[in-house]
């Protein structure tokens, strides 16, 4: 490429040549004055004196020029998938591509950005772009083309050099859209209390009066509540929790009158139930060793409030000790086994024999409680074999696993897990089986419901766990066929893990979600969805996996250890995922569900309109057609009826530079003598 300019290369400097005009010009002007009749030769003379001093030169440049850089931001953000948008966008896309490649001395770059970051809220366009013109100077820049739905949270500052910024609309005009906005939830409940979460249902750009929409809360899968809320006013829904953990609420919304998307729809809050404090009612039947571990063991949470009578005494026992030293309190059994009974997380009966001093009455309650969804450990001693002092006689018996043989093995024997207590979430992988010491009293029992755990003497049942009442709340039921754990407490003949399996046990009676034999467990890191599935049985049931899009994929699960299965699995997409095994029903949610730009997804130009504005831009609907793409000198218009243009912005280097003197100095000297000597003569005649 080349190009031609004119300079000056003066003999003398340029002060010096102003002097010597100066001077020219009064002489000039003076001879003009007086009329002299060589005034326009002598001009002339002067004239090619000052040309032979500045020395005219004629430049001829041989330049390399820079192409022009085209950005397009190419939107790829969640809601470039609702409708035919993605489709509209490529296909503009591959027009542009096309057009800028006719384009002489243009160098066109696309850039996806929008893709969806749990790190950074909202859809980011431009952050994308200053990647892609880091290497590329603001005098290269001949624009920037967007081709996205509108909906873009970081914008360019007013000093950014980008050059014209064109906006091409994906979508439709006038869009309309349901949407269920979360306003309030708290990350906190307590066990057995409700939570209350704050929901607005709103129809955008819908004009009719508010409507009534159709709202369901469903709790961990399962529905909870149906009812009805007004659109555009916050509504209160009361979710109660039931059990401690994680628990994850969605509440979803019927289709409106249009929607963009149903994506919106719904929304999830993770609420984390925790026991405000675990009431625990101890009956201790008689004093023995044993007594102090499990006061000791529940004394050791702090989350406990242990309630713990020791009946040091049957009622019906004549003796001369004063009847004010018979006890320090009287015992309460109406107020703990009548009026608050229902106040107790879980009642442990340690060593407890019929005596007489609660009456059946109250241990039908008790049993009640435990038909209720309650909770109830039973330790056993020897009285549990006697014909009329066990408390197998009473109303508690029929809620208990085992009825006794009425014979009590006295012998040493090392406890073992049976072959389902190694499935069994409880009993499973309880550290050093083979070296735990010796018990040396178990009393033998018929097992006639439940699961045995734990064996003795002649794999006789040592642990059994049993389910009681109404299948929707069933409570629990854990029996203990010996009163010497605490021989392990004591660390005789190496102990073992008491500890460990009395918290275990009592996190089951409390319906700790870990801890259920049948239980379905999934959670996501990031794309990687893992399933977990506890059960009893030697095979696995079946899992399926519901997508966002209601694309339903079967999940065979590993064996990973006995009564535990699993799976892991990378997803395509973000969204809310159900996992199910035909029981149970997981609801796990994956990525970023709750994304800025579907607050409201309609198509709209007004959050980039000051943006374009400010970088003389346009802003097209491509549901209108795409338009036609231009070159443009700087500082024209950017845009018209049917077209856009980018900036030609003629950067370039020099590589090389020829001078030609435009009029010698020789030649020029010559003509000034000569024209000073016709003057002369002119004059003189």
């Amino acid at each position: 490429m080349t190009d031609w300019s004119f300079a000056f290369a003066p003999l003398v400097p340029w002060l010096a040549i102003a002097v010597i005009a100066a001077a020219a010009a009064a002489l000039t002007a003076f001879s003009g004055w007086r009329h002299a009749r060589g005034t326009l030769w002598r001009a002339l003379a002067f004239g090619f004196l000052l040309l032979a001093l500045a020395r005219p030169q004629w430049l001829e440049e041989q330049r390399e020029p820079h192409r022009d850089v085209a950005i397009a931001i190419v939107d790829v953000s969640p809601s470039q998938k609702i409708g035919a948008r993605a489709a509209q966008r490529d296909t503009a896309l591959a027009e542009l591509r096309a057009a800028a490649k006719a384009l002489p001395n243009l160098e066109w770059r696309e850039v996806e950005a929008g893709a969806p970051d749990p790190r950074v809220p909202g859809t980011r366009l431009f952050e994308a772009w200053r990647r892609a013109v880091a290497d590329v100077p603001p005098s290269r820049r001949a624009g920037v083309i967007i081709l996205s739905d509108g909906q873009v949270h970081d914008l360019p500052g007013d000093n950014e050099a980008t050059g014209p910024l064109h906006l091409l609309l994906t979508g439709q005009k006038n869009e309309r859209d349901r949407r269920l906005s979360l306003q309030q939830a708290p990350r906190y409940g307590i066990v057995g209390e409700d939570v209350m979460l704050t929901v607005q249902v709103d129809d955008l750009g819908v004009s009719d009066p508010p409507a009534l929409a159709d709202i369901r809360v469903r709790r961990d899968g399962q529905d909870i509540l149906r009812t009805q809320v007004e659109t555009g006013t916050p509504a209160l829904l009361k979710v109660p929790l039931v059990r401690a953990g994680s628990a994850l609420v969605e509440v979803v919304v019927a289709d409106g009158p249009a929607e963009l998307t149903r994506q919106n729809n719904r929304v999830i809050a993770s609420v984390n139930a925790v026991r405000d404090r675990l009431r625990v009612l101890l009956i201790s039947g008689s004093p023995h060793a044993g007594g102090r571990v499990w006061r000791n063991l529940l004394k050791s949470d702090p989350s406990v409030d242990l309630v713990h009578f020791t009946i040091l005494r049957p009622p019906t026992k004549q003796d001369l000790t004063p009847v004010e030293e018979l006890s320090l309190i009287a015992f309460p059994v109406r107020q703990l086994f009548q009026e608050k009974l229902d106040e107790f997380d879980l009642i442990v009966f340690d060593r407890y024999t019929l005596r007489g001093l609660i009456s059946p009455a109250y241990l039908t309650n008790v049993a009640d409680f435990a038909r209720n969804g309650g909770a109830v450990l039973v330790a056993v001693g020897p009285t549990y074999a006697d014909r009329y002092a066990s408390v197998h006689n009473s109303p508690i018996g029929d809620i208990m696993p085992t009825a006794p043989t009425q014979r009590i093995i006295e012998q040493g024997f090392r406890p073992t897990v049976t072959s389902l207590g190694q499935r069994h979430p409880v009993t499973r992988n309880l550290a050093g089986t083979d070296e735990w010491g010796r018990w040396f009293r178990q009393i033998e029992a018929s097992v006639t419901d439940g699961q045995v755990l734990m064996a003795g003497v002649e794999n006789s049942p040592l642990l059994v766990l049993n389910r009681v009442g109404n299948p929707s709340n069933q409570g629990r039921v854990a029996q203990f066929l010996s009163d010497h754990i605490w021989l392990w407490a004591r660390g005789f003949e190496g102990g073992g893990p008491h500890g460990e399996l009395l918290r275990r046990l009592a996190h089951w009676l409390m319906k700790e979600p870990e801890l259920e034999e049948e239980a379905l467990l999934a959670e996501a890191n990031g794309s990687r969805l893992t399933i977990s599935r506890h059960s009893l049985l030697e095979t696995p049931p079946i899992i399926r996996v519901t997508g966002p899009d209601g694309a339903v994929l079967p999940v065979p699960l590993e064996v990973l250890e006995p009564g535990r299965f699993g799976a892991s699995l990378t997803v395509a997409a973000d969204g809310l995922y159900q996992v199910e095994d035909g029981q149970h029903t997981v609801v796990v949610p994956v990525g970023v569900l709750d994304a800025r730009e579907l607050e409201d997804p309609r198509a709209s130009a007004a959050p980039l309109a000051e943006t374009v504005a400010t970088h003389a831009g346009s802003t097209h609907w491509l549901a209108d057609g795409l338009p036609a793409l231009r070159q443009i000198q700087p500082n024209r218009l950017a845009a018209g009826r049917g077209w856009l243009g980018l900036r030609q912005n003629g950067a370039h280097n020099v590589v090389g530079l020829t001078q030609t003197p435009l009029l010698p100095t020789w030649l020029s000297l010559l003509l000034s003598a000569a024209l000073l000597t016709f003057t002369w003569w002119r004059e003189a005649r």
